[in-house]
This record gives C-alpha cells, sequence and structure tokens, in this order.
C-alpha cells in the first residue's frame, strides 16, 4: 500500500490526511510543534494514520506533500525527499510570509522556490487554489456533468500523471498549467484562484492569468 508523508497538518493537510486514508493510503502526518500534538487529528483520521517528525514523515512517504507556509519551507527536510515525488500546496501570503522580492518581482514562482531547496526531488504543484474545506465536499465521479477541475504543474511528466490519478479518487478533472515556472498561473489573485471551476472554465481561467 501506498504511503502518503504530510509535512504540515494546518486545514489544507488535515483535509488531504482524511482524504488519502478515505481512497486506501497509508498516512504519515507532522507539524511543526510535535507528534504529540496531533492525537486527536490521527484519530480522526483513523487507523490508517499515525503522527510523526517532519524527518519521519519524508521518509516514510512514498509520495511526499509540503503544506506549510511558504517561509518554512528551509525547515522541510531536503535529504529524505530524494528522489521522491513531492506534492506542492503552497501560495505567497507577503502578510504572513514577509515580502520575498524574488516574488514581488516575478522572477520565480512558491513551486520553483521548494523546487529549488528539494533540487533531488519532482516538485508538482497540486490541491493549491481549493479551500480546504472542498476537497472533501466537492468531488464527483468521473465524467459527472461540471466536474469540478484543479490544475496542477511540474517539470515532470510522470508527476502531473500521479497529481491527474490523486486529483481523481478525490473527485476531480485536471488541467495542466505546464513546467513549474508557469505554475503562478494558479496562484494568489489570478482568476483560477479558489473559485468553482470546470476544467474548460480553469482553462479559460488560466489564459487570462496576468503577471
Amino acid at each position: 500500500m501506498t504511503t502518503v508523508g504530510i509535512i504540515g497538518a494546518g486545514h489544507i493537510g488535515s483535509a488531504l490526511a482524511k482524504g488519502f486514508a478515505k481512497n486506501g493510503y497509508d498516512v504519515v502526518i507532522a507539524n511543526s510543534r510535535g507528534p504529540e500534538t496531533l492525537a486527536d487529528l490521527v484519530a480522526e483520521v483513523g487507523d490508517k494514520a499515525r503522527a510523526a517528525t517532519a524527518q519521519d514523515a519524508a521518509e516514510a512517504g512514498d509520495i511526499v506533500v509540503v503544506t506549510v507556509p511558504l517561509k518554512a519551507i528551509d525547515a522541510v527536510p531536503a535529504a529524505p525527499l530524494a528522489g521522491k515525488t513531492v506534492l506542492d500546496t503552497n501560495n505567497y501570503y507577503f502578510e504572513r510570509d514577509g515580502h520575498i522580492a524574488a516574488l514581488d518581482e516575478k522572477k520565480t514562482t512558491t513551486s520553483q522556490m521548494l523546487q529549488e531547496h528539494l533540487p533531488e526531488s519532482t516538485v508538482v504543484k497540486a490541491f493549491n487554489h481549493i479551500p480546504a474545506a472542498d476537497i472533501l465536499t466537492d468531488g464527483a465521479p468521473a465524467g459527472s456533468e461540471n466536474r469540478r477541475a484543479l490544475a496542477t504543474s511540474s517539470d515532470s511528466d510522470e508527476a502531473v500523471a500521479l497529481v491527474t490519478r490523486i486529483y481523481d479518487e478525490f473527485g476531480f478533472d485536471t488541467v495542466n498549467v505546464g513546467p513549474l515556472s508557469e505554475s503562478w498561473r494558479v496562484e494568489r489573485d489570478q482568476p483560477a484562484y479558489v473559485v468553482r471551476q470546470n476544467a474548460d472554465e480553469l482553462a479559460q481561467n488560466l489564459a487570462r492569468a496576468a503577471r
């Protein structure tokens, strides 16, 4: 059985832990405060989940989700993530993260920053433009009319295929933005950000994005 490591236990991380466990994955989840603070979440997720340190979650995961504030990505352990696919849910909020010149000047993207921190991993954007509450409530079977779509972005076709499969398991269609350098199209303040949209609408919103 595939194990998903989740580094970050906020709203998104908690929702993903529940969703992955429901879809049959084993889940190892970590936060910055220690495994003992996750007892209630683990009890809620059920037998397929356990709490761990970030290092342990990174080591245990066949695939790993990084869902920490952007300002904290330097604390994500790089060595145990080497060779693994890493799902990046992050967005840039200067109010929380402080101003980052390279992002303010549109010279990079949040996912490229994580890729730079994890040079031996394969980073793929996922679940960054959907409210946490919708992750477990707005999915629908494949082929459903007006099925919600989510975007992904990676420099790896294999990583895009992986996220496409995961999205489908959660009940969403997929639109591929392209390489990480284009992932800004689905970030904060862009037309595709945190609105409900089907695949055609998402593609249109991605095309409308302006930097």
